[in-house]
């Protein structure tokens, strides 16, 4: 698993901490229970009436993959596997990768293989295998619209809770003395809103958005990898041509 959201969160929140107690604000102030449950909770209820009942069983997959993704392994190791499996097929023929297939556990490259392996076009193994590339990166892209929605809704529903504070600050005129914490507790909501959108959930979003962007990469990566073994191309070839499509950066980075 990838920590690198949870720990962005409590940076964020620790950061709004020492800016209060610097300011000489009082931190508990942002625990005011009626605006914290309106913010999440009709946040939440507002990006789900734009969903499909189909969608919301993948709840708890999507809030998963925003909070603790797979690791994407490094393209390194990929490239290593795909050269050793073009060596065997270069020497020994596509067939003795049979057995060697069954200890993959990418299910991504051992389903790929195991077509190449029986045969199949290599125009349909690659259209087959670009076809679940795209099917994979829509599906993500739905998961990264929903927590971008909440990001969007969550400030307006923030100012939302703070006119309801205001109106029933409007209502207490005749007890001043109230005034001060019942104007300070309607700001709070707004502040929720905005801190929950640009500390949570945009940040959930965009984890989802990049986290996709990387797996895809290397999926396209084991694609190419695998028309080339089933195409007998030799080892180096093979290295060079998938090297290639390494950012310089991972390549430097594993020359190291």
């Amino acid at each position: 698993m990838d920590p690198a959201t949870l720990i962005g969160f409590v940076v964020s929140f620790v950061a709004l901490i020492l800016f209060m107690v610097l300011e000489g604000a009082d931190p508990t102030s942002l625990l005011f229970l009626p605006a914290i449950i309106l913010v999440i909770v009709a946040t939440f209820g507002a990006t789900l009436s734009g969903q499909t009942t189909a969608d919301l069983k993948k709840l708890p997959a999507w809030f998963k993959l925003a909070l603790l993704p797979a690791k994407v392994p490094p393209a390194g190791d990929q490239i290593k596997t795909l050269v050793g499996l073009a060596e065997k097929a270069r020497k020994e023929g596509l067939l003795a990768l049979e057995a060697q297939v069954k200890q993959i556990e990418d299910p991504f490259l051992k389903r790929g293989l195991q077509m190449g392996i029986d045969g199949t076009d290599p125009e349909e193994l690659r259209g087959v295998l670009e076809g679940e590339i795209a099917a994979k990166k829509a599906e993500d892209k739905v998961a990264a619209k929903f927590f971008n929605t909440m990001g969007g809704y969550a400030p307006t529903i923030g100012i939302v809770g703070c006119i309801v504070g205001l109106i029933n600050v409007m209502g207490n005129l005749n007890d001043p003395e109230s005034l001060g914490p019942m104007i300070a507790a309607a700001f709070v909501a707004t502040l929720w809103g905005v801190m929950a959108a640009n500390f949570w959930f945009l940040p959930m979003g965009a984890k989802i958005t990049r986290v996709s962007e990387l797996q895809a990469a290397q999926m396209e990566l084991l694609v190419e990898g695998i028309t080339e073994i089933q195409a007998g191309t030799s080892p180096r070839a093979v290295r060079q041509k998938l090297t290639s499509l390494v950012p310089p950066s991972e390549v430097a980075k594993e020359a190291a």
